[in-house]
């Protein structure tokens, strides 16, 4: 499969860059003339921190950085000793961006053929008309394209000075992608552009040149226990067989072709395909790396198709990252990855209802308002929804979507009751909702409804209780069209991937050793993702103001800056 296409002219005018199809809206001479979106231009102006934390080499970005906390310790008439702590890091980043290939699993699905004609639609320039006018290409709704972090102060006019993410640290420009992958659908990717209905037409119609470049996807795994039944008639492009060692064997051998082929330094593995039941985490089967190692050797019937994906690029060195709800990493992914430290990442796009969610639930309860209830209803008419219309993969979203408060819940016992001694001690085997503690009740629903295509309804009520017995409502109605919100998170996920594969740590000691690479699990992609995977016996973090802190405050410390502070002290104490 080729990359990309270079198109037949490219023409510079000035600031911009304009695309020539041969299909292009007669007015294409305007195109020339249209400036570069500010989300896709490169960085041009590189951050400098002058500090004795941080040096620069020719390889390498080393910082020093100060982890400061707390420990807790609860005495013996429930008193709380609190000791101050302070852990000394060193973090080194090697400078030089990999050349990267993304291949994507559902490859000409919604997502995926939306995401290789915005990169095409950017990498050329390409302008289209709608009934607004004149449209740029962008990346808006990234969080490290289109969002901004507070850097300092300028000392001359006392201004707070914002810079985009994506320039505090070297990554890669979503333009430079080498795109690729699999699905189940034979489907040429100009075609599944079309059959997506995601892109406006006069968009789809200069861009189509490009996708059909990009040919049609790899044969891809199809076990029908694992998607809705109603998924078979798209099911044309498949690995042969019933082997699942041989479909493992296979896709890691599409892995190192497609490196070798583009001369590749690294490729993301991306699971955007269909939401799959979940499996039965088995005793003897998946929960080591052995024994799942084993099962798929044998077969096993609860070795799903994006398990095997995950195991294969585990084996490979290539870092995959889950978007979809489904536990394709069960104890034995884990296990593996830990064992090979190669780089995990997921669950689950977190692009519209969910995120806004944990800000509102975040909201309510920092306030001291109890929600008592939080019902979500939505409805759907792309191929995921149709998916989710069957009940094993409509449990997976909503399992994904049901423990976004939970961390919230948990954060504040004066509002919620905790969970009773005997209930810990029994734990899920008996009563989960029980292990839990008082909670809110929790309802999702999500309907198909085909007229509506790829924009999603969402429909929140979030019913408190207040003041002396008081109660508050809150409605939400949230439109969104879903491809194009959960794109952009696709993109984040893949550049914060293979930036975290150029940076390793140490401790700082009187023997401090070599530098190491993070844990394989990376969690600190959180902020995107609905059921962050974290480390095992760690708690989850949903709180979307703590996730994006945690990531800010990470980038910062690999420069040798310390995290934001809004105190503002400057300010308020002269």
């Amino acid at each position: 499969m080729a990359p990309h296409a270079t198109g037949p002219t490219i023409n510079t005018v000035g600031s911009g860059v304009a695309y020539s199809s041969g299909l292009n809206t007669p007015d294409s001479e305007l195109e020339s003339i249209i400036p570069i979106h500010p989300t896709s231009v490169r960085q041009t102006a590189p951050i400098t921190v002058h500090s004795e934390n941080t040096r620069y080499t020719p390889e390498h970005i080393i910082s020093k950085f100060s982890n400061r906390g707390a420990d807790v310790v609860k005495g013996p008439n429930g008193e709380l000793n609190v000791i101050p702590t302070v852990k000394p890091y060193e973090f080194q980043t090697e400078v030089k961006v990999q050349k990267t290939g993304l291949m994507m699993i559902g490859l000409g699905g919604n997502n995926g053929s939306t995401l290789c004609a915005t990169i095409l639609a950017n990498r050329h320039g390409i302008t289209w008309r709608t009934k607004s006018g004149l449209q740029t290409p962008n990346y808006i709704g990234s969080l490290l394209r289109a969002s901004t972090v507070r850097l300092g102060t300028d000392p001359t006019t006392l201004k707070d000075v914002h810079v985009p993410i994506s320039n505090i640290l070297p990554m890669v420009h979503p333009n430079d992608l080498v795109l690729g992958g699999w699905d189940i659908s034979g489907l040429p990717m100009d075609e599944a552009m079309v059959r997506a209905e995601v892109l406006d037409w006069d968009l789809q119609r200069q861009v189509m040149p490009l996708m059909k470049d990009l040919g049609k996807p790899l044969p891809s795994i199809y076990y029908p226990d694992f998607i809705a039944a109603n998924q078979e008639a798209r099911a044309d492009n498949l690995i042969s067989g019933s082997d699942k060692l041989a479909h493992l064997e296979h896709i890691r051998a599409d892995i190192r072709k497609f490196k070798a082929e583009h001369d590749l330094d690294r490729v993301v593995v991306f699971w955007t395909a269909n939401t799959e039941r979940y499996s039965d985490i088995i005793a003897g089967v998946n929960d080591t790396a052995d024994n799942l190692l084993a099962a798929i050797k044998d077969s096993h019937s609860e070795v799903s198709p994006s398990t095997v994906f995950a195991v294969a690029s585990i084996l490979e060195n290539a870092p995959f990252v889950n978007g979809a709800p489904q536990n394709t990493f069960v104890p034995g992914v884990i296990d593996l990855a830990e064992r090979h430290n190669s780089f995990i990442g997921g669950d689950d796009l977190k692009s519209g209802q969910t995120k806004l969610k944990s800000v509102l639930a975040e909201f309510l309860v920092n306030a001291g308002i109890k929600p008592l209830s939080i019902a979500s209803y939505n409805h759907l008419g792309n191929n995921d929804g149709y998916n989710l219309s069957q009940e094993a993969q409509f449990k997976s979203k909503e399992i994904s979507k049901s423990s976004v408060v939970d961390d919230m819940v948990e954060s504040n016992r004066l509002l919620y009751k905790p969970p009773t001694a005997s209930a810990v001690a029994a734990g899920s085997k008996v009563d989960k909702k029980a292990a839990k503690g008082e909670h809110p009740d929790h309802i999702v629903v999500i309907k198909y409804v085909p007229a509506v295509g790829d924009s999603k309804r969402a429909i929140d009520e979030y019913h408190s209780e207040i003041l002396m017995g008081g109660r508050s409502t809150i409605n939400i109605f949230n439109e969104c069209e879903d491809s194009l919100l959960a794109t952009p998170l696709i993109l984040d996920l893949v550049i914060l991937t293979e930036l975290l594969t150029r940076i390793q740590y140490r401790p700082v000691t009187e023997q401090s050793g070599d530098f190491k690479p993070l844990y394989p699990v990376l969690s600190l992609l959180s902020y995107m993702l609905k059921a962050p995977l974290v480390k095992p016996g760690t708690d989850v973090v949903n709180s979307l103001n703590r996730q994006r802190n945690a990531l800010e405050t990470f980038l910062k410390a690999c420069v040798g800056l310390e995290g934001s502070s809004d105190l503002l002290l400057e300010t308020r104490i002269w």
